[in-house]
Parts: structure tokens; sequence; C-alpha cells
């Protein structure tokens, strides 16, 4: 007779009333092993928060003795969330909500701007993302996807990755919003990685949703209307400066080295971390040669509608935010039939809502406060530009939006760089648009998940684990700094603009 200690899943293998647990000591107490390594991990994660907090402390006042209370705070502030976030000593929503809680008491900014990031286009599209992706599961249209893709990707793990990864980098040309295609995505992965038989937490699982999401986002950085701040730092160049960037030139001067050979240095990477098995098909019945369900067809239809409305918003102008929000409505609609009718109470993570809010409010109460301006200006003064040393100069500027996309978010390069790129001009001698794009170096340079809104989505509803990102986000970053932004200022040289 089986038995189960109550509130635990039976493993693969269970006990019988002739088999002692080995977790259990003779006596029946239990075993100190399990004791001792929880403790370890409390401990662990008591000093990484005390770390955190007392640099936080140190931050903020060092830079009050230089700067305005304001300033010092979002300073403080800024590393606290930051330091928990990379860590993860506490859930990720954990520190979004204390971020709310201290940048009001402490009225480090007005609340519309703190609370700025739930009324972000950002949040709903993750929102929407939740609900779409509940509908795909909810209707097993994601398991006909996946039966469907299954039979192209081929029969090597390797084969998989690839095709994952150039499938998330053709998606790019088509679809101008990373959320959105991580929205499309993910959920179709996930099934896809259960029907190839890569099981929760395993590397195949794993380096599949790393694929999909890191191959659809990190290149496309590359491709002007496909990720945000390539957006945003288009429009403030033509507001400020009159300054109009190329849809061709800007793929021409990127796309080489940052796209196509990122792409192919990232497969690289995802086989090299997380190696598994060939993908197994097991026997199941073949839902492609099943006839589609009621529910199935109106979904796919709305999902089509949803899709066609994305690609044509140079058109319509409708935030893809919003185009996903009314599709979610129509899922959530009692009679459509696509959704749980506890949908929005059981199956969505309000702490991925959370995380997404406080990321973009830190980023508005830095850009509100004037910090990342004053790091700017700091940075600068102590870079010694000299227009006899453009590829110094180039490199000093690419080090200085990055750092203000670790204190922000990718976003908050072009919000902070653009308004000051002309006096960087003419610090450094170099044209404008050579400095409006280091700024694109910078930003396609991830450093960890929580500055990309796009991958904490894949992350929240893939259930992708936050080390494995960071990991490949560490990896990437220094095989990007070491490797091809040197490339690709040589790829600038040939072109002509260093």
């Amino acid at each position: 007779m089986t038995e189960r200690q109550p509130g635990y899943p039976m493993t693969e293998r269970t006990l019988t009333s002739s088999e002692p647990d080995p977790s259990l000591t003779r006596d029946g107490g239990e075993q100190p092993a399990m004791g001792t390594k929880y403790s370890a991990v409390l401990t662990r994660r008591a000093w990484q928060i005390s770390g955190v907090v007392v640099m936080a402390c140190l931050v903020g006042l060092i830079t009050a003795a230089y700067l305005p209370a304001p300033k010092a705070g979002a300073a403080a502030l800024a590393i606290f969330c930051i330091g928990l976030w990379a860590t993860a000593a506490v859930p990720e929503y954990w520190t979004a909500l204390a971020f709310f809680l201290l940048a009001v008491v402490f009225e480090i900014a007005p609340p519309p701007i703190v609370f700025s990031g739930f009324y972000s286009s950002t949040f709903w599209l993750v929102f929407s993302g939740l609900i779409l992706g509940a509908a795909i599961r909810y209707t097993g249209l994601d398991g006909r996807a996946a039966t469907l893709l299954s039979g192209i990707l081929g029969a090597r793990y390797s084969s998989v990755i690839l095709s994952i990864v150039l499938f998330g980098l053709a998606l790019a040309f088509v679809m101008p919003s990373a959320m959105g295609r991580i929205v499309l995505l993910i959920p179709i992965i996930v099934a896809l990685a259960d029907r190839m038989g890569y099981g929760s937490g395993s590397n195949g699982r794993i380096g599949m949703l790393t694929a999909a999401a890191f191959g659809t986002f990190a290149p496309a950085f590359t491709i002007l209307p496909a990720n945000v701040p390539n957006m945003m730092l288009a429009g403030m160049a033509e507001n400020l400066y009159e300054f109009r960037l190329s849809y061709w030139d800007y793929l021409l001067l990127h796309f080489p080295v940052l796209g196509a050979l990122k792409a192919a240095l990232l497969i690289l990477l995802i086989l090299w971390m997380f190696p598994d098995h060939d993908p197994v098909h097991e026997p199941v019945p073949d839902r492609g040669s099943v006839p589609m369900k009621v529910e199935e067809r109106r979904l796919a239809v709305v999902l089509a509608l949803c899709l066609g409305f994305w690609l044509t918003d140079g058109l319509h102008h409708i935030s893809p935010a919003w185009i996903g929000l009314a599709a979610a409505l129509f899922t959530l609609w009692p009679g459509s039939g696509l959704t749980s009718k506890q949908c929005l109470n059981e199956e969505i993570n309000y702490g991925t809502l959370f995380f997404v809010a406080g990321i973009m409010g830190l980023g508005a109460v830095i850009s509100a406060t004037g910090l990342g301006e004053s790091v700017v200006h700091s940075l600068s003064t102590q870079a010694e530009f000299s227009s006899a040393r453009p590829y110094w100069d180039v490199t000093a500027l690419t080090a200085i939006s990055t750092v203000v996309a670790m204190i922000t978010n990718l976003p908050g390069v072009p919000a902070v760089m653009t308004p000051v790129a002309q006096d960087l001009a003419h610090l450094t001698g170099l044209p404008l648009a050579t400095v409006l794009m280091t700024q694109v170096l910078a930003f396609s340079n991830v450093f960890l998940p929580y500055q990309a809104p796009p991958l904490v989505a894949a992350m929240q509803v893939g259930r992708l684990p936050t080390i494995a990102t960071a990991k490949v986000c560490l990896a990437l970053f220094a095989i990007t700094g070491l490797l091809l932004i040197p490339l690709d200022l040589i790829w600038w040289h040939v072109l002509g603009l260093l």
C-alpha cells in the first residue's frame, strides 16, 4: 500500500509499508541534513538582504552630501530595489511593493510618478499576455500548435534550439512589439517542451524557453520598430534634433553584428549552458489531424486579428497594449468560452504585474528626480573625452549609457541620453549620429533581467527560473562587451560612421 505525506505530491519513487523513509532517522526524527540546508539558505538570504540594505543606506548618505535629497533618496532606493531583484533574496513582487511604500512615505517623488507603472502600456501588455496565455492553455490551442511545430523543428535538440531562435528573430521583422511576440511564443514553447519530453525544471525546457525569449528579443534591437527603446530613440531624435533614422540604414549599421552574429552566439551559448537529450516524441493522439473545437477556432481568430493590428500599428497608431487588452477582454467575456470562470482569481500571477509596475515606476522616479542626468554629467566629467580619440569616446559613451540602463531600465537609456546627445557631441567632437547610435550598443546589452520588461514577462508566463535567465544575461553581456561591440565598431568604421 502506498503511503503519502499530506500536502506533498507523489514522487516517481513511492514508499511502501516495508520500505523505510530515507528522510527519517531510526527513532523517527528528521534527518538533520534537510534542516541544515534550509537554515543555510535562510542565512545566505539574510546576509544578502542585509548587504543590500547597508549598501543602499551608504549610497544614500554619500550622495546626500553632493545631491539634493530627492536625488539621494532615488539613488538609495535604486540600489535597494536593484540589489534585491538581482540577488532574488525575496520575491520580486515584495521588492516592488516595498518600492511603492518607501517612495511615497519618504516623498522621493509624487505618487502619480511612483505608481506610473500601473498605467504604462507595458503593464497592460503584460496583463493582456497573461490572459491570452491562460486562454491558449484553456482551449488547448497550445497543444495543437506544439504538435504541429514538433514535426518541423527536427529530431535533434540542437536543431530545436536553432529553429526557435530563428523563428523568434524572423517574427521580430514582422511584429513590432517584443511583449506581443513573447505573449504568442512562450505558451506555445511551454506546450512544445511538454510534447518533446522536457519536463519542468529540465535543461531542455529551460533552453527552449530562453531560446524563445532571447531569440525574439536580444537581436531585435537591430530592427528599428521591433523593440521599445529603438522606437523611443527614433522618436526623440526626430523631435529634438530633426534627425530621422532610416529603417535600412539602422538595419545595415547594427544587424550584421548585434543581430545575426549575436543570434548565432546565443544558440551556441544555450546549447552549452543547458545541454539535454534529443526530443522524445511520446505517442500521443495527433491533434493536428483532429478538427479544431469551436473555442480553438474562435481564439485563433482573436489571435489573428490581434496580430494583424500589431503588424499595422504604423497605420492606425493604436498601442499594442490596447490591442492586447481588447483581445484579453473578449477572452474574459463569459460567453466567449475561452477562459475559465476562475481565470482572474486563480490563473493570473498578480506578482508579475506588481513586479512590472515596480520596475517601470523606479525608472520614472529616477528620471523625474533628475538622477539619471546627474549620473551622466558626473561620468562625462570623468571620461576625459578627446576629439583625437574617437574610439575611446565611443567606448566611454557606451559605458555611460550602460550604467544608465543598469540604474533605470533599457527604455531609460534613450529617455536620459537623447536630450544630452548634442552636448555630448560637442564634448567628443563626434557626429550627432554616432553619439545617438552608441545608445544601441548599451540598451541591446542586458546585464540582468530586471532591466527588460519583455524578459520579465517571459520569466513569469513561462515560469522560467530567474537564475537561468540571469545566467544567460550575464554571459551574453560579457560576450557582447568583449567581442561583439569591438566588432561592431570595426563595422562602423567600414561604413564610415567612425
